[in-house]
């Protein structure tokens, strides 16, 4: 059994599309189909139903995705196993603070696994870099990029709050609101943009640099602040979110690489496998 096949077969299972995982493997769509084809004909199954929206896998599909991923990994073990030695290539990754742990921690192992023989270090976005995850603002003229993920930024308020009783939020609420101001971030300024036309002040209370440091004060009851709502933030159980009405908002995360080799192709091809 051909184990790029099976490689194929579990890109097309995760994006529940072919098209979308000849994308990310970098090949045709047509290959992708013979060889989920040349697949079901050895085994005699059905792998995938097929339907106008994509695909979803069949009883034998969803049999075989776990065995796949298993003699995948043992085969990469058996690589790793006979090239102990061999010296593994830096790669350095650039990355932008409050991302969110859980899901860039999703991102960098399955990278890891695909691309056992890298050395991946995690730096700040500002230095000399293989690639960058970084917000879309921060791109430079000559880099490429991948969008990954899109979220609204939305009013973080402590569970008891008054406002948070409210489904939405005016901006006249807002005036002289005990406030947690995060800089450096590019909604702060569009924020406070927005407010100083409407003659609408705030009343700052800390001024910190981090989502976690944020979200721990507003739990604390010392203020609300302006945040970027991704679903790892949205399900604190102590703190509630509200769109602020007339101040819309959203920041575009993305991969950004300045050339392409066959790492960045591999990380390419994992950025869109866990892009929203």
């Amino acid at each position: 059994m051909d184990l790029k096949s099976l490689n194929y077969f579990i890109s097309v299972y995760e994006l529940k599309s072919f098209s979308a995982a000849a994308k990310a493997c970098f090949i045709a769509q047509p290959s992708i189909s013979s060889a989920i084809a040349q697949l079901e004909q050895q085994l005699n199954v059905q792998l995938f139903i097929r339907h106008a929206r994509g695909v979803t896998p069949s009883e034998q599909g969803e049999k075989l995705f776990p065995l796949a991923k298993q003699l995948l990994g043992q085969a990469g073990a058996i690589k790793s196993f006979f090239s102990e030695k061999t010296s593994k290539q830096p790669f350095n990754l650039g990355v932008t603070r409050g991302l969110g742990v859980e899901r860039m921690s999703l991102l960098l192992k399955d990278f890891t696994a695909a691309k056992p023989f890298v050395e991946l270090t995690l730096v700040p976005h500002t230095e000399k870099v293989d690639a960058r995850i970084i917000l879309k603002d921060e791109l430079n003229e000559n880099e490429q990029y991948i969008d990954m993920w899109q979220e609204d930024y939305l009013l973080a308020l402590p569970y008891d709050h008054i406002l948070a009783f409210s489904d939405s939020i005016a901006l006249e609420q807002l005036d002289g609101l005990p406030f947690i101001q995060r800089t450096p971030c590019s909604a702060w300024s569009h924020l406070q943009d927005t407010l100083a036309l409407a003659g609408i002040s705030l009343d700052v209370r800390a001024k910190i640099t981090t989502i976690d440091y944020a979200l721990g004060l507003v739990h604390a009851g010392l203020g609300c602040a302006f945040l970027p709502a991704h679903s790892e933030i949205i399900k604190q159980s102590d703190v509630v979110f509200r769109p602020i009405t007339g101040l819309q908002l959203t920041r575009e995360i993305v991969l950004a690489y300045s050339e392409s080799s066959k790492t960045i192709n591999s990380l390419k091809r994992l950025a869109r496998k866990h892009a929203n």
